[in-house]
């Protein structure tokens, strides 16, 4: 076909408009683009000096996960927060983006264990170090300090033994000492405890986990009092390419409206399971917040204010091979080393989060080859009394 005088060229590339429309999207729209196109240079320059509002390239930042940020802003009493691409992102971004060569973190000795690794064999290759103490006693934690200590690294409660950390007494001592107080905030979720509310200077959340609840994306979320630390924070996750995928925060923020109503029914699970394995055989331990014979009982009351959690922990006897025995008992129970989803998941620390350690560290921690971690879920409680009744009678 000859092409006619005089008419205009078409294509189906890039040339046409998203159409306006008088109402709105009541579904936040997804924006997968990697690349936002600007009118000028002048333009652009505004929207780098912060003169305009604007987005240039994703790894600097997308509307899905600014959508997401303020919705977790919201909740933690933050402003300003960044989502990366993973809880151990957020700690990354965080440490890298505010420490330097001789600086010294002191760390809660029972943190998540890829966070107890970066802390001991990561960061020292930058000249980073650490040092760890227990952070339910506040004068073991006053004792790690060092004229070059620049921040504090807690859990509200502890990962995977569920201790509960002397919030008030590490608080005040951060702010005496000149000291950064950085809290891990996912195990508790603004539900139970807002960081910011209690001194802290920097919060950060694995969203994979309760906050997006269906074990299907997998973000973190970091946030800061102070707005130059924000900034170094977001510099060296941009320039360290932390960036988060559009489609995961747009499923995290679907996930996040059911939030406060899968924590409740999950906390409330979480109980009743308790007490139903701490009178089963084979059981010898059952640690849950929310128990009376738990160590840290009375500050879990008052920290938490009742908000006791969906995890819980419980230690049978034996080894390895009771261990498995366990587990092989119940098939339709998900043994995974996550947490926060909404069916119940099993984990071994083990064999998972704590396999870096050695069998004596694990052991001093209270993790022996019978320990497990349960991420309780929404099910019928019925159900899961008696899935694990099923697996402890293989005992």
């Amino acid at each position: 076909m000859e092409d006619r005088p005089n008419s205009t060229p078409s294509t189906l590339v890039r040339r046409t408009a998203f159409p306006d429309s008088v109402s709105r999207a009541v579904v936040t729209p997804l924006q997968p683009s990697v690349v936002y196109a600007s009118p000028s240079p002048d333009a652009l320059d505004a929207q780098y000096e912060g003169t305009a509002k604007g987005y240039t390239y994703a790894r600097e930042g997308h509307p899905n996960a600014e959508v997401l940020a303020s919705k977790i802003d919201m909740l933690e009493g933050a402003e300003g927060g960044l989502i990366v691409g993973s809880g151990m992102a957020a700690v990354a971004a965080v440490l890298m983006g505010l420490l330097k060569a001789g600086d010294h973190v002191v760390g809660g000795d029972q943190l998540y264990g890829r966070s107890l690794r970066m802390l001991t064999q990561d960061l020292p290759r930058f000249g980073i170090n650490a040092t760890f103490a227990d952070p339910t006693d506040a004068e073991a934690m006053a004792a790690a300090i060092r004229p070059e200590t620049r921040l504090i690294l807690v859990e509200v409660v502890s990962n995977p033994t569920l201790r509960v950390a002397d919030m008030e007494g590490i608080a005040a001592l951060a702010r005496d000492r000149g000291v950064l107080l950085m809290v891990d905030n996912t195990f508790t979720t603004p539900i139970g405890y807002k960081p910011f509310d209690h001194g802290a200077d920097l919060v950060i959340h694995s969203v994979t986990k309760l906050l997006a609840g269906h074990s299907d994306v997998t973000l973190g979320y970091a946030a800061a009092r102070n707005p130059e630390h924000r900034r170094a924070i977001y510099d060296f996750a941009t320039t360290a390419g932390m960036t988060p995928s559009p489609y995961d925060c747009w499923m995290a923020e679907r996930g996040l409206y059911t939030f406060p109503l899968r924590f409740g029914r999950a906390e409330a699970n979480a109980r009743a399971l308790a007490d139903h394995l701490a009178q089963l055989p084979g059981v010898e331990t059952v640690i849950y917040p929310g128990r009376r014979d738990h160590p840290d009982h009375a500050r879990a009351r008052s920290l938490l204010g009742g908000r006791d959690g969906n995890m819980l922990s419980f230690v049978i006897g034996g080894g390895r091979a009771e261990a498995n025995r366990m587990i092989e008992a119940v098939p339709q129970l998900a043994f995974a080393p996550t947490l926060g989803d909404v069916g119940t998941t099993v984990s071994h620390p083990a064999s998972s989060s704590h396999r870096a350690l050695t069998p004596g560290a694990r052991e001093a921690l209270g993790m022996t080859e019978g320990f497990f971690r349960v991420s309780v879920g929404i099910e019928e409680i019925d159900l899961l009394k008696a899935d694990f009744s099923q697996a402890l009678g293989a005992l």
